[in-house]
């Protein structure tokens, strides 16, 4: 009797331990389809962010090439134009429920962006002039740390090591050229460069590459750029506090009142913005300031449902054409309430 008693207990536990290996499968298998239904959902979802703000960034290209190529857009560049008016949350399902290609329960698209002038900052590629650190536009830069309370150390060490990263980047003497098949004399001259100095950076945010602190670079943020080349500073576009350190003898309050002029219709030309400023109009230089600009910045924001997704690119407009210099894609973020 004790004997039938094991057999039964054994064939239970068996067929327990079939049943928990069995589900133990089936939720391992549910687990793996899950994911792979949700890296695929990622995937289409990151392909259609990407393909959009593609078209997004196309579009603006194509504003500014308008823009450039229209006689009002040939005189100056301002604030008033179309380009500098931002575009708000726009709801990109709605055109796209038009073409009877959005159903309800899908998800909700938004399309958000601006264009802003990058000229309109100080540039810090002016700093530098043949290769040395220019008086002039220290000075300037001065003006402006002074003004934000920054430490002038910081600036003096943008500088050196600014000048230190174009000279890593420079052309190497004529004696010196390594031939274009030599593997190992490429790599030597690589190494030699990495080390010879900081990096050149791209955008402002990589300044602190060069001695900025990160409180000293998010004071500067609005007010500074960086560019390929030097640039002039746009006056029609330009924030008081550029304009006054970008101008010598120019006071914060008196720049604050040109702004206010400036609202009322924008220079024209550079002998107009003379005019306007009186006595510190003089002291304007081709060189240094401008009513035109060739580099602007676009901002893009895609939503979809909770999803945010941003990109900045640097554009250069030439006549009728916009090149694209670079682009960012920032990381993905969610938001756990609906944004408004």
């Amino acid at each position: 009797m004790s004997g039938h008693a094991t057999q039964r207990g054994a064939a239970l536990l068996t067929a327990m331990l079939a049943v928990a290996l069995v589900t133990t499968l089936a939720s391992a298998a549910l687990w793996q389809q899950w994911r792979q239904v949700e890296i695929e959902t990622a995937e289409r979802g990151r392909s259609q962010t990407s393909l959009m703000m593609t078209g997004a960034m196309d579009w603006t290209r194509l504003i500014l090439r308008e823009d450039g190529i229209s006689a009002q857009g040939a005189e100056a560049d301002h604030l008033g134009e179309p380009w500098a008016l931002p575009v708000q949350e726009s709801k990109l399902s709605t055109f796209l429920s038009q073409d009877q290609q959005w159903r309800e329960g899908d998800a909700e698209v938004f399309l958000s962006g601006q264009i802003t002038d990058a000229q309109s900052r100080m540039n810090v590629m002016n700093l530098l002039e043949n290769g040395q650190v220019s008086p002039k536009a220290l000075a300037r830069f001065t003006v402006l740390f002074e003004r934000l309370n920054l430490p002038l150390a910081e600036l003096q060490t943008l500088a050196q090591q600014l000048q230190r990263s174009q000279q890593n980047i420079a052309p190497s003497a004529p004696g010196s050229a390594v031939p274009q098949g030599s593997a190992s004399a490429s790599s030597s001259v690589s190494t030699t460069a990495s080390f010879a100095g900081p990096l050149m950076p791209q955008q402002t945010a990589q300044l602190v590459w060069l001695g900025l602190s990160p409180a000293s670079l998010a004071a500067l943020q609005p007010h500074i750029t960086l560019l390929p080349e030097a640039t002039p500073v746009n006056l029609n576009t330009a924030s008081a506090e550029v304009l006054s350190a970008s101008i010598a003898g120019l006071d914060l309050a008196s720049a604050r009142q040109l702004v206010q002029q400036r609202q009322r219709g924008p220079w024209t030309s550079l002998n107009a913005a003379q005019q306007a400023m009186g006595t510190s109009g003089r002291l304007l230089d081709e060189q240094q300031h401008s009513v035109r600009s060739r580099y602007f910045e676009v901002h893009g924001r895609m939503r979809i449902d909770n999803v945010v997704q941003q990109e900045l690119a640097l554009v250069r407009r030439e006549g009728g054409q916009v090149r694209m210099l670079w682009r960012i894609q920032s990381l993905m973020t969610r938001h756990t309430t609906p944004l408004q």
